[in-house]
């Protein structure tokens, strides 16, 4: 009978480890096919062998080597960093509500984030003509962060989830009124692309702004896989998590700052971008029928890439010359996950 039980096991667990390098293996290839057709795509047409030849040699017709190196390949690299930023702090957050809805743009995070960056830009850009890429950060990151608190204010009052996403919603609400004004009457200054940013896009990115993002995403995200014991001790209940000796307190301290800066640099960059925080962790817990953090945090961050990439080309590409705002294209694919989300809850 034992023998049984641990034959049936070693089976399941041959499964699952089959299903887990599965998944990879496939949002892997996506990652590297999706890469190269959005550097392929556009105006002017790129052949494969010159896209390899021109990434790797630098060599090749200079027009061609100018549209892949100083627009397109930083463009598409950042999507993938801020997608997968993006799908990790909605991963964070639901994790902290226990509540697959919770997102950074439901709940109002990314639309204080947002309020922020356009004061500091506003402000910045008229009194001394530039600013940081840190700073933008340092001040989509206060946004969120504010409110996150006003959400987690709410949450002692109100012990109904339904209603607390309701009121970050209103809070977002609330916050993007306040950036509509803002921007309204700093429209004749000379803040380039500022409405574009406020609806979200992906577009003028530079090598400098990849790099700052791959910084603070590349070592926010090496947090979060360190922390993905301790994550799934909570996602078990509190009282589990203390007992496998996690001080709840500062664990929790620390889910709120990792979840408000990665939602921060992403809206910094490029704007708030909806649903990605919702759809995308909720998609893949269901491929890899799992939430265990050490498997979900990459495989999440991963498809949060893949997502974004994609949405990007077609925000690009669909009614080329014209551009959609990234939020589009994320709020089309995104939206009806969460309304089925939403359905199987209630029939559940």
């Amino acid at each position: 009978m034992n023998e049984q039980i641990l034959i049936t096991d070693k089976n399941e667990s041959r499964k699952r480890r089959l299903r887990y390098t599965a998944v990879f293996v496939l949002l892997a290839a996506a990652f590297l096919f999706i890469v190269v057709l959005n550097i392929n795509t556009g105006n002017v047409k790129i052949s494969v062998p010159d896209i390899v030849r021109i990434i790797f040699t630098g060599e090749g017709e200079q027009t061609q080597v100018n549209i892949i190196m100083k627009i397109r390949l930083p463009r598409i690299l950042m999507s993938a960093v801020l997608g997968g930023a993006l799908s990790l702090a909605g991963f964070l957050l639901q994790t902290f509500f226990e509540n697959p809805i919770a997102g950074p743009f439901v709940l109002g995070i990314s639309s204080g984030a947002k309020m922020t960056v356009a004061v500091t830009m506003i402000l910045f850009i008229n009194k001394i003509g530039m600013i940081s890429s840190y700073i933008l950060i340092f001040a989509a990151f206060i946004g969120a962060f504010l409110s996150l608190g006003f959400v987690l204010l709410f949450s002692r009052r109100i012990r109904n989830m339904a209603t607390l996403l309701v009121a970050g919603i209103m809070l977002g609400y609330i916050c993007t009124a306040i950036t509509d004004f803002l921007i309204t009457f700093a429209e004749d200054s000379d803040i380039a692309n500022l409405h574009n940013w406020s609806n979200g896009s992906f577009s003028g990115m530079t090598w400098s702004n990849f790099y700052v993002a791959l910084l603070v995403v590349g070592v926010s995200f090496v947090i979060c896989f360190m922390m993905a014991k301790p994550l799934g001790a909570y996602q078990l209940g509190e009282a589990y998590a203390q007992s496998m000796g996690v001080d709840i307190k500062k664990f929790r301290v620390l889910l709120i700052v990792m979840s408000s800066l990665l939602a921060a640099v992403v809206t910094a960059f490029a704007g708030p971008i909806s649903f990605v925080g919702i759809a995308v962790p909720f998609l893949i817990k269901r491929i890899l029928n799992t939430s265990k953090p050490i498997v979900v945090i990459p495989a999440v961050f991963l498809g949060g890439s893949v997502f974004c990439m994609i949405s990007d080309l077609i925000a690009r590409t669909a009614f080329s010359p014209l551009e959609l705002n990234i939020s589009t294209v994320t709020s089309l694919f995104g939206a009806p996950v969460v309304i089925y989300m939403m359905l199987r809850r209630k029939r559940g």
